[in-house]
């Protein structure tokens, strides 16, 4: 049974993380943001592995919909 990391300091000030991630758009590849709530980067990666299928549909949907200005899309946990 593995432990749970503890947030170092540098996070705790940081407050909640944010990973990201790429998915093909044709020839291309287009950036995307998951914010969690997680209080560590390692935690916020396993949400998005574990999680995977849905994250990626929702990026997808995000994508069809049209890119946002800045180029990226931003996803939230829920």
């Amino acid at each position: 049974m593995r432990l749970v990391a503890k947030p170092t300091e540098q996070e705790l000030l940081e407050g909640p993380q944010a990973v990201s991630f790429q998915i093909a758009n044709g020839n291309t590849r287009q950036r995307c943001l998951l914010q969690t709530d997680l209080p560590t980067q390692a935690l916020a990666q396993k949400y998005l592995l574990t999680n995977w299928i849905v994250i990626e549909r929702m990026a997808r949907e995000a994508l069809a919909a049209g890119i946002p200005d800045d180029g990226q899309i931003k996803l939230a946990m829920v």
